[in-house]
């Protein structure tokens, strides 16, 4: 590794880190990543109680007690309350938590949803303070349930339908004969969400939850996932869509014709609370015309952070599952997506489907590799020719930069060359720190002894906690590292150019990587372990092609072409600025 190839593993490197800790998931990004634990996962926390709801008004009793009602398919079970008519729980039934349990989206102690809306004579009434009448139906398509209540001389009617095998459950709302009753201003929709933790890390899983939404005007936004104070957003127009998006899960509420005529978002979150990760707020508006002529037509979506399935439900819905930020979103979406789920029609074992993907992309970006140790090769050839210049300009390092762009070009050499190749493979590294996180397709996928490809592997668990470390051993993370710092050694052995501090430095960053990939995803660890070996067989490979004897009198030729060639383009401004650096340490050597 000479200087130029540890420059650029430097400037690599400081992009990673910029990236991690900068381009995650922030308020004005367009991602969306979060999730919503079930209310059974408080089974997670030992000796706790989930926290429940405030109160709701007292019911008429004279209509009679509350009861609960449910319609189920294939895929979930809902429960509604004639308090309301309303939605109270929804079980993902093919999912259970990280620890076993069943995995309620919510439910009634973690979650509330309301409608309420004005009269004329300036009364509100709120749903959950009528009780209705609950008249289930079955059709070929599925099931549906029917609430109807009398109120203020007219009748408040909803209809819920769950289609058969479907994550969808429609919703559509009626006033009727209440035209000279109810205010003519818009009627307002709640969702209180506590959401609880699911899966094995906490703190990704509340990093993860948020609260997306999406205007009829074409702009799609989200709440801060990662902030650790309240977040608080009103939407500027009308909304198409919210969506609840806890870390692989969504609920979601979708207005199919009009949209809604305006929405307000508000998240917040108690570190000291164990129970309840974090509290979800939305409110959207109904405008009133649409629910009084019939049109009030909705669709609830309580269902997987599946990017193919959510891309189906609406516009935009599938920015529910974050794959990164610009152009890494792009490269997951049309490259690594599909490429991932080609291999899943085939393999059954996601380990073995991570590592078919590295050796796709590492057979794609071999020419890319391969420019980069043929650039190695030249510097290498050059070498005595540097320390030439190092020895007659001793410790004039100006002068031996100077010396050394004319040396570049005078051999046909761009220090750049070896540095650009590795840049351009950026945008998949960066995508993969997407990735495998936010891929429901690895949640719960076991691997060697990674219970979870989603989430840190734990071979050892620590009996206490280590700062910046955490509380277990990742063993993917060591290999990775082990192996990058095998690599690290063997490029040095090769090098010799790589001296001093530049060398010590090679040796920090996949130092540093060991503590902040810790926590991270198994598949994230295990893929680059797996590149890293890939990466040895490839340099075995290439070091056959590259003849040192061939290099050297091909630069040779070059020196002769370029002769009485100047300096131009990138090399050329770089001589200039050395040349003008160089005469200003003359003039402040000499003023002093």
């Amino acid at each position: 590794m000479d200087r130029n190839s540890a420059t650029g593993l430097f400037l690599i490197s400081a992009l990673l880190l910029v990236y991690l800790f900068f381009f995650s998931p922030k308020k004005t990004d367009e991602k969306a990543a979060g999730k919503t634990p079930p209310a059974t996962t408080a089974a997670a926390q030992p000796g706790a109680t989930p926290t429940a709801l405030a109160p709701e008004a007292a019911l008429d009793t004279t209509a009679g007690a509350a009861k609960d009602v449910t319609l189920a398919n294939e895929n979930l079970t809902v429960t509604f309350s004639t308090r309301g008519g309303r939605v109270t729980a929804v079980r993902m039934n093919k999912y259970k938590t990280f620890f076993g349990k069943p995995l309620d989206l919510f439910d009634a102690k973690s979650a509330r949803m309301d409608t309420k809306f004005r009269t004329v004579d300036g009364k509100t009434i709120k749903f959950s303070d009528l009780n209705f009448q609950a008249v289930p139906s079955q059709t070929a398509g599925g099931s549906t349930l029917t609430f109807s209540a009398p109120v203020a001389g007219g009748s408040i009617v909803q209809t819920y339908s769950l289609p058969a095998n479907s994550f969808e459950l429609k919703y559509d709302l009626r006033l009727l004969g209440l035209e000279r009753t109810v205010a003519q201003e818009p009627l307002t929709f709640t969702f209180v969400d506590q959401v609880r933790q699911t899966e094995q890390d906490l703190k990704q899983n509340r990093n993860h939850t948020t609260i997306n939404h999406y205007l009829a005007a074409g702009d799609q936004g989200a709440l801060a996932e990662a902030s650790e104070k309240p977040e608080e957003y009103k939407a500027a127009g009308p909304v198409k869509w919210a969506a609840h998006k806890h870390d692989f899960f969504v609920a979601g509420f979708i207005a199919d014709q009009q949209p809604f005529a305006g929405g307000a978002f508000n998240s917040d979150v108690n570190l000291a609370d164990s129970t309840t990760i974090k509290t979800l707020n939305s409110t959207l508006t109904i405008p009133v015309a649409e629910v009084e002529q019939g049109r009030g037509q909705y669709r609830f979506f309580f269902g997987p952070n599946s990017f193919n399935l959510l891309k189906a439900v609406t516009p935009e819905f599938d920015r529910n599952v974050y794959l990164g930020w610009g152009l890494f979103r792009w490269v997951n979406r049309f490259v690594v997506l599909p490429v991932f789920h080609f291999l899943e029609q085939f393999i059954s074992s996601y380990g073995v489907i991570i590592a078919l993907l590295v050796l796709l992309i590492k057979l794609v970006t071999w020419p890319l590799t391969y420019k980069t140790y043929e650039s190695q090769a030249r510097m290498k050839v050059l070498k005595p020719e540097i320390d030439q210049l190092k020895e007659k300009y001793g410790d004039d390092q100006t002068k031996v930069q100077q010396e050394t762009m004319k040396l570049y070009q005078e051999f046909g050499v761009s220090p750049l060359s070896g540095c650009v190749p590795t840049l351009l493979t950026l945008p998949i590294l960066f995508a993969m720190f997407q990735f495998f996180p936010n891929a429901i397709e690895l949640r719960q996928q076991s691997f060697l002894w990674a219970k979870d490809l989603s989430s840190y592997d734990v071979f050892i668990k620590l009996p206490f906690y280590v700062k910046w470390y955490g509380d277990h051993v990742s063993m993917f993370t060591l290999m990775m590292t082990a192996s990058t710092l095998l690599m690290t050694w063997q490029s040095n052995q090769t090098n010799t150019a790589m001296q001093g501090p530049m060398k010590t430095y090679s040796y920090l960053m996949p130092i540093i990587f060991l503590f902040v990939l810790n926590s991270f995803a198994a598949g994230l660890t295990w893929y680059y372990f797996v590149s890293n070996v890939i990466t040895f067989a490839q340099q075995a490979i290439t070091k056959t092609f590259v003849d040192d004897t061939k290099i050297r009198a091909q630069l040779d030729a070059n020196k002769i072409k370029n002769k009485d060639k100047k300096p131009s383009g990138l090399q050329g401004r770089i001589a200039e600025a050395m040349k003008a650096a160089q005469e200003r340490e003359a003039q402040a050597r000499k003023k002093s």
